[in-house]
């Protein structure tokens, strides 16, 4: 690439040599846009469920579940029955929508920590205090755990990374590219549980459900594999960047005054006296609620043990999203009572109030969502596609790793239209967990497959909302920077991202080793 300046080369000849790939992008971009409103998505796909299940009804399909020797067919949701049941239970349908409940408990508790301003301190504290040898690291590491932090991460962590790159004497375009990469192609994976955990983990079981209703797959049944995940997925970002991305970083950062085009006081990312007091105690306090957590759950005899006294059924597994709710509440709350910023005991509600605010269109487009759920688990069009699409799929005789990689290449595909991800796992779920279950495939495992199929691809896909936040950040140090000047810096990250977290799961499941605690 060019590093000429701006002046001496037309607009957009940055992206000179992508001519092929702007084109694909642009097509996507202006067919993504056709798409309608996620929440109207769900309905027009409810309608369609409708329809094929009067179709598939009067023709009369059906198959038999190779899991319990049943036979299933498709109910005709048009008829008098289905219609009665639609209005009846468009309630229940919602309430009981299963990520419903584990989203808002958890975030009742994440909001605290995060209105405390004890996320946000974590955060510039992990960056700030690194050296510039583990800085690319530690900065991706950082993005990636962060999507505790869910989307406030992009808005934190961008600016953050570009102002510790700079103070570190590097492009801080490049250190704009490591967080972004970091937050929104590692948001699957984890050192700590997630809510996005909780939401995969509902959908899943509702998805599971249609082939076997004991199923339940809990917000930690991925734990263990996303947290290796997270270390190797900052580890390639950190390769790619200091291989691929920093020259191409610094010859951007060379087209524009970056002394003129501050974002901020780095100064600012350095924790104050009493914000360093708030994470000491807030962290004594995550070490003791630790402590207790593990005796509760390993002490023989604890009442929050199963009823047979196993592990794996104890209520603090299978419930763990309220947990994670409590923990973040009471370290929020000690943070803000050792660094000022929450006094007292009333601004504990508010402050969850205030981070429920945002998850408002979530709860709208969830009302879509559910309807549409329920309306395919009722015409048992899922259960009848799964043995179908099993049968062909087995008839294939592809491997197992193949038939991996062909779930990771779809869900990555669809992730560059639809880039939420629980709107995709809703609409895909339904299908592919049964199927795989019917070809003796977990859907703990069908999940983490989905995982590395959604996350990698966020970068690229102009669709996203941040995609445009990033290039704004991005034109303050760089203003000629173009839709194919982002895709240069992102795309190697983003497919190195793809192929080695795939291949990380690959020796996972040729080891045998455990997706989370319930494969113990």
């Amino acid at each position: 690439m060019s590093s000429s300046a701006p002046s001496a080369r037309p607009k957009g000849s940055g992206t000179r040599g992508t001519g092929v790939l702007l084109r694909v992008l642009n097509w996507i971009e202006w067919l993504g846009n056709k798409l309608p409103d996620p929440f109207w998505l769900f309905l027009m796909l409810a309608a369609i469920v409708l329809l094929l299940s009067w179709i598939l009804s009067a023709v009369g399909l059906s198959a038999v579940n190779p899991a319990t020797g049943e036979t299933v067919a498709v109910t005709n949701l048009l008829a008098p029955d289905g219609l009665r049941k639609m209005v009846s239970e468009s309630v229940t349908n919602f309430v009981e929508f299963p990520p419903l409940g584990l989203v808002i408990v958890v975030l009742l508790g994440v909001a605290v920590a995060e209105q405390s301003g004890m996320l946000s301190a974590a955060l510039r504290g992990s960056v700030a205090r690194v050296g510039p040898k583990w800085l690319t690291f530690v900065l991706a590491l950082t993005g990636i755990t962060g999507s505790i932090a869910s989307d406030a991460m992009y808005v934190v962590l961008i600016p953050l990374g570009a102002l510790a790159f700079k103070a570190a004497g590097r492009s801080p375009v490049v250190g704009l590219i490591v967080a972004f990469t970091s937050v929104a192609a590692g948001f699957n994976a984890s050192l700590l549980p997630t809510a996005s955990d909780a939401l995969l983990g509902g959908i899943t079981t509702a998805a599971a459900g249609l082939i076997d209703k004991s199923v339940l797959v809990t917000p930690v049944s991925n734990y263990f594999f996303t947290f290796v995940s997270s270390l190797v997925l900052a580890a390639i970002i950190t390769l790619v960047t200091e291989a691929v991305l920093s020259k191409r970083g610094e010859a951007l950062a060379e087209d524009t005054d970056t002394k003129q085009q501050d974002m901020g006081d780095f100064n600012d990312m350095r924790l104050k006296p009493r914000e360093k007091r708030g994470l000491r105690n807030s962290g004594i306090a995550f070490l003791i609620m630790l402590a207790i957590y593990l005796a509760l759950l390993l002490i023989p005899g604890s009442p929050l043990r199963a009823e047979d006294g196993s592990i794996l059924m104890s209520p603090l597994l299978l419930n763990v999203g309220i947990v994670i709710a409590i923990v973040f509440a009471v370290v929020g709350w000690v943070y803000g009572r050792a660094a000022g910023t929450m006094t007292t005991a009333r601004e504990v509600p508010e402050a969850m109030a205030k981070g429920l605010a945002g998850v408002t269109p979530v709860l709208v487009l969830f009302f879509a969502a559910a309807q549409f759920t329920a309306y395919f688990q009722w015409s048992g069009i899922g259960p009848v596609l799964a043995v179908y699409g099993a049968d062909f799929i087995g008839s294939l005789g592809l491997s197992p790793v193949l038939t991996f990689a062909g779930i990771v290449v779809i869900v990555a595909v669809m992730n560059l239209l639809i880039t939420s991800g629980s709107a995709q796992w809703t609409l895909l779920a339904p299908v592919m967990v049964p199927m795989l279950m019917l070809l003796n495939v977990s859907p703990e495992m069908t999940q983490a497959l989905f995982r590395i199929g959604d996350s990698p691809t966020n970068v690229i896909s102009p669709v996203s909302p941040y995609f445009a936040l990033v290039l704004g950040y991005l034109r303050r140090y760089q203003k000629e920077a173009g839709v194919g000047t982002l895709i240069s810096l992102v795309l190697p990250v983003s497919i190195a991202m793809l192929v080695g977290w795939f291949l990380l799961f690959v020796v996972w499941y040729l080891l045998g080793l455990p997706l989370g605690p319930q494969d113990l």
